[in-house]
């Protein structure tokens, strides 16, 4: 169906003029047929009840079975492997932690591409290597399917709102077919170019969020450490010239603002472990085209360093939490 909902929009695109309410009410089928959703962590869970919640059956598969059993409840068929729900539906969304669980969940033993059909579209929304997402592209290509990678900004209270943010990387004419599903689950859904810019985009982004959270902790530590109550200096910086998204809307401050991990023991949230990943792919990818990010690799070498003294399950603004304890050694 999936196949047929491209070939409508191939039409669409050459005689504008000319739609058939036939084709019309092909797309309109198409879009309600099943979609596939693998990998139910804290992104993919809340990801997954928005497709449902708009209106798309969702076929679903995770490692760890407790993950499924909320969307079971809402409607979601749980199937046991990735090539399983490849056989039952022509559109699936992946969200995985990294490089390495891509790879098995397209090419495994049970993968997607043992069973896909041609005409598919695969959306891979997990934070990999570029360089990963060209080789699954190529891999599904040869099958006859179309793979584009789409990972997200916004975390966790984005996915739960539906307000993520979705950086687009595939062949251009499959982008619009992508956007219908995605929008279901984010407000902006932004098209970056061919296969792997998407994960450009992200690697960028994550790597100066690293530097500015790190700035942040540093800046609101040092302001208390000199008298400063911290949420009067977090009003200052708010409308000042260093102000940025993690003073305003994430601060790593216990106590300057409600709703965040901070507030929670940093608890949820943006994992450290998934941040130190982040910085080690903007490492390579600087790495391989020879890009000095001397901040960066500093901000790599830092999270790298709290996942080792105990902070790899915490959220990644427990850096401020981090400097305070190294302060007093």
């Amino acid at each position: 169906m999936a196949a047929l909902l491209r070939g409508s929009r191939c039409l669409v695109g050459k005689c504008h003029n000319h739609v058939s309410a036939v084709q019309v009410s092909n797309r309109s089928m198409a879009s309600k047929t099943q979609v596939g959703f693998i990998g139910l962590g804290n992104m993919g869970n809340p990801m997954a009840k928005n497709l449902i919640k708009h209106g798309y059956p969702v076929i679903a598969s995770d490692v760890f079975p407790e993950s499924c059993k909320e969307l079971q409840e809402l409607g979601a068929q749980i199937l046991d492997s990735p090539a399983d729900v490849a056989d039952k539906a022509d559109r699936i969304i992946t969200m995985l932690p990294s490089s390495p669980n891509v790879i098995d969940v397209y090419t495994g033993q049970n993968g997607i591409l043992k069973k896909v059909k041609k005409g598919s579209l695969l959306i891979d929304s997990s934070t990999i290597d570029p360089a990963v997402s060209k080789e699954m592209a190529a891999a599904a290509e040869k099958l006859g399917a179309v793979f584009m990678d789409a990972p997200v900004s916004g975390g966790v209270g984005a996915a739960t709102s539906g307000k993520l943010t979705f950086m687009v990387g595939g062949p251009e004419e499959e982008f619009n077919a992508a956007k219908e599903l995605l929008s279901c689950m984010g407000a902006n859904v932004v098209y970056c170019g061919q296969v792997g810019t998407g994960q450009a985009a992200k690697i960028c982004n994550n790597m100066l969020l690293a530097i500015g959270m790190i700035g942040t902790a540093e800046t609101m530590n040092l302001g208390i450490r000199l008298g400063l109550d911290p949420k009067l200096l977090s009003k200052i910086l708010n409308m000042s010239s260093g102000r940025c998204w993690s003073s305003d809307t994430y601060n790593p401050v216990p106590g300057v603002m409600e709703g965040v991990p901070s507030a929670n023991n940093y608890q949820g949230g943006f994992g450290t472990t998934l941040m130190a990943k982040d910085l080690g792919l903007a490492q390579n990818t600087a790495t391989n085209t020879k890009t000095p990010v001397p901040l960066g690799s500093l901000a790599h070498q830092i999270y790298r360093m709290m996942c080792a003294r105990g902070y790899a399950s915490k959220d990644f603004s427990s850096v401020f939490q981090f400097l305070r304890e190294e302060e007093g050694q």
